[in-house]
């Protein structure tokens, strides 16, 4: 994201920092979860948007890894390629890549859209 936004998000999630993740979202940040699963829907605020992503942590008893492979930018939007895996009893593993797209507003992150390469996979994956 744009220049100081993009390094501390990518430092946040790097460290498993929710604190400084937070900081780096809009009072009113709206995160779309896609899919049919447990997890999908619309998340708003910043408590919303960690204690969401906290749930990918818990749901994959701390195996669930980002990695962003690249960004690109366009005025205010940002899109990553990423690859994201995690592991869950009873599943089999999630390993996928993706297109994260943020919407930037000022230095933080106003909006994001998710797209899995599988989504009836990490559907059947969280449940």
């Amino acid at each position: 994201m744009r220049g100081s936004c993009r390094e501390r998000y990518g430092a946040a999630v790097a460290a498993g920092d929710m604190d400084a993740l937070a900081r780096t979202l809009t009072a009113d940040v709206v995160w779309h979860q896609p899919g049919a699963n447990s997890l999908s829907g619309d998340h708003v605020g910043p408590a919303a948007v960690v204690a969401h992503l906290g749930a990918f942590m818990e749901r994959s008893a701390g195996t669930f890894t980002l990695v962003t492979e690249s960004a690109t930018e366009s005025g205010d939007l940002v899109s990553t390629t990423v690859r994201f895996t995690a592991r869950r009893d009873g599943a089999v593993d999630l390993d996928q890549h993706g297109v994260d797209v943020f919407r930037i507003e000022g230095d933080r992150i106003a909006e994001v859209w998710l797209i899995s390469e599988d989504q009836r996979a990490e559907d059947l994956f969280w449940g």
